[in-house]
């Protein structure tokens, strides 16, 4: 699904030069269930951007689902986030003046489809909101409205869920939720990673990936926790 091999990322600030990933080798295979930590300047928004096809690698190659990602235009690289990559972001992004049904059909309207309100009713029940499709995110409670983020982002039938701090904005009951959802998902064959500063967030995750100023300094598989406290 994911392999990244020899990759760095540098930036240029002026005279300055930032090594944000050095030399990062990862494989990560179809339906595994991944969290990636790290404290700040660790290097691990830079992985999930180049991940995400919202970056590329200064050198080293990056291969998404056997098609190398690396070098590719920026149009080419939309086209590969619309159609293989979800997006759930610990800012929920949500149109405030649209209804839950409208928000996910949204990467339809964008894609130019013109049947999608099935396909978006389906992913709303599969998050569990299948009588809030008509409320506005207002009228939702945070952890609602990240699940109408998690529906959007199914809504192309990706085949790689990637979540940044997906419960950042969110109390320890609605965390559970959004945790129990992308376990579900990923125990239906999703391949769910997952960017996170959270221990506990982490323990949900069936392998853990820790990096540190560019590297990944371990990557251990691990006993999932079956419970979240709430």
């Amino acid at each position: 699904m994911i392999q990244l091999e020899d990759v760095t990322k540098i930036y240029r600030m002026g005279k300055v030069e930032v090594r944000a990933l050095e030399s990062v080798d990862l494989t990560i295979d179809d339906g595994e269930f991944v969290a990636i930590m790290g404290p700040s300047g660790s290097g691990k928004t830079t992985l999930m951007n180049i991940m995400g096809c919202l970056d590329v690698p200064t050198s080293g190659r990056y291969l998404l689902d056997g098609t190398d990602v690396s070098r590719l235009s920026d149009n080419r690289l939309a086209k590969i986030r619309s159609r293989k990559i979800g997006f759930v972001f610990q800012s929920f992004n949500l149109v405030a003046r649209t209804s839950a049904i409208r928000n996910v059909e949204l990467p339809l309207v964008y894609a130019g489809v013109r049947t999608r309100r099935h396909a978006a009713r389906v992913a709303l029940e599969q998050v569990g909101l299948g009588d809030r499709m008509k409320h506005m995110p207002n009228e939702l409670s945070g952890g609602q409205q990240q699940r109408v983020a998690i529906a959007r982002a199914l809504i192309n039938d990706p085949v790689l869920l990637l979540a940044d701090e997906p419960t950042g904005n969110l109390d320890t009951a609605s965390s559970a939720e959004i945790l129990k959802i992308l376990r579900a998902l990923n125990d239906a064959g999703r391949t769910v990673v997952i960017i996170t500063h959270e221990e506990e967030v982490a323990q949900f995750a069936r392998r853990v990936v820790r990096m540190r100023d560019g590297h990944i300094v371990s990557d251990q598989a691990q006993r999932i926790r079956t419970e979240v406290s709430a």
